[in-house]
């Protein structure tokens, strides 16, 4: 995230009762085991899979996605999908809510997701990010023409990059407007006539009772404080991802004519999955 979103106060949580640290003392070790479990057999596979496919990653990436449902799955949060997945090379864009959104979207898809560069020293966070295959930006204008040539050698090689136009997380009851700073990767001679762009609409149901900006995760909220609350959450809500039809980048004149209708599409779909229920 380039910046936090803070435009509404995060709402203030009741305390966790006997009950939901109990469901938290059963899920956190299990949700501890599948991801350094799954991450010790991906980096153990990569040792192989590197020196024989390079830059091409044909088999790790099916270990994230495993990982990711299972996460899931221990949370007990479900998710709906609406749509046909983007095939062929470009990339993915989508609303920004949650560190959620992480587990979510690479449980339906191959995909490797476009951060900032802090996030690679973060502990923990960082070391799963970089053994993930994600892909680190810095926000210097000075490296624009470096970012834009790591852009083209992860799509041209087949990788389907996802990034947050938003630029932060939200309270998941809105769409901001789109950042199209790093559209303009899309608009070099390798890429022009090669990809498409892929919107989603990524939108959280919340628990029964619970706010709607339960899953949200915005301002000075801590990631730990949010994960608890997850965790102890008796009864989950749900999450649906809607696909919508992949635009061609070259059917549109420039990045920001392209981020617009990207952002429409995303907002589209949000507003209409929110307002059914």
């Amino acid at each position: 995230m380039s910046q936090t979103w803070n435009a509404v106060p995060p709402p203030e949580q009741a305390p966790i009762g006997a009950a939901g640290w109990a469901r938290i003392a059963l899920r956190a070790p299990v949700m501890g085991v599948v991801i350094f479990g799954g991450l010790a057999v991906l980096l153990l596979l990569r040792l192989i899979e590197r020196p024989l496919c390079g830059a091409r990653r044909p088999l790790t990436p099916h270990i994230t996605r495993g990982v990711c449902r299972m996460v899931l799955l221990v949370m007990g949060l479900p998710v709906e999908v609406h749509g046909a997945r983007m095939k062929g090379p470009g990339a993915i864009v989508a609303n920004h809510t949650s560190w959620l959104d992480i587990f979510v979207l690479n449980s339906r898809k191959t995909i490797y997701f476009v951060s900032k560069a802090e996030v690679s020293g973060w502990p923990g966070i960082g070391w799963l990010a970089r053994a993930t295959g994600t892909v680190f930006i810095n926000r210097d204008r000075t490296e624009a023409q470096s970012q834009t040539r790591l852009f083209e050698d992860r799509l041209i090689e087949g990788h389907r990059l996802l990034f947050f136009p938003e630029g932060t997380s939200t309270d998941g009851l809105r769409v901001l407007p789109f950042k199209t700073t790093l559209f303009a990767a899309f608009y070099s001679d390798r890429l022009l006539h090669r990809v498409q762009v892929q919107p989603v609409s990524v939108v959280y149901h919340a628990p029964p009772g619970a706010t709607g900006r339960f899953y949200g995760w915005w301002g000075d909220m801590e990631f730990g404080a949010s994960l608890l609350r997850v965790l102890a959450q008796r009864r989950q809500g749900r999450v649906v991802l809607i696909y919508h039809t992949p635009l061609r980048v070259d059917d549109f004149a420039n990045r920001k004519s392209l981020a617009r209708a990207l952002e429409n599409r995303v907002r589209e779909g949000h507003t209409s999955e929110r307002s059914s229920g």
